[in-house]
């Protein structure tokens, strides 16, 4: 049977096709995690390669956890420069700045270094955290989603926007902010 250019065009088209909705479909393993939920504690490697326990913090700090597809890409930049921007505030409202990723820790350790990020980066290279928060996939990268975690370890805020990554950290500082009047 002689396959002609046409209809290898439409075989790929349906391959990529149902490729594409399978990526879409997948199951996540975790489930989503909502405002009124612990959070479940992780440890992670940092830029810097030490280990990063939300142990050692949950009580101490209120924590600003964000997620994020990818180092150096013009959305996670722009997300990165605004918590970076904001840094100062998120401390003086008593909150520490958390930015994680599937990246190396070399990786983070680049990008933190050239773009002066002052806060931490964990590498999540299996995407464990990920599931335990049960953040969706989107097309073929890692969600990008935001949570806040009080001093009793319960999530208090989530924000969910792909390409809207300064949002992140203006929602997040306005919340803490409005929080800290009531």
């Amino acid at each position: 049977m002689e396959i002609n250019t046409t209809m290898l065009k439409y075989l790929l088209i349906i391959l990529g096709a149902s490729f594409l909705f399978t990526c879409a479909a997948q199951a996540q393993t975790g489930k989503e995690l909502l405002t009124g939920d612990a959070m479940p504690s992780f440890s992670l490697l940092d830029q810097n390669g030490r280990e990063f326990k939300t142990a050692d913090y949950v009580g101490k700090k209120v924590l600003v956890i964000y997620f994020y597809p990818k180092d150096e890409s013009m959305v996670c930049t722009k997300e990165a420069c605004a918590f970076r921007d904001s840094f100062d505030q998120f401390t003086k409202a008593g909150a520490m700045v958390i930015g994680i990723n599937g990246g190396t820790v070399a990786s983070h350790k680049g990008f933190a270094d050239h773009y002066k990020l002052p806060f931490t980066l964990l590498s999540d290279p299996d995407n464990k955290v990920y599931n335990k928060f049960g953040i969706h996939k989107k097309f073929f990268m890692t969600g990008r989603e935001t949570f806040i975690v009080d001093l009793k370890g319960k999530i208090v805020y989530t924000h969910e926007a792909m390409m809207q990554g300064k949002e992140h950290s203006d929602d997040a500082l306005a919340f803490i902010k409005a929080a800290k009047t009531k």
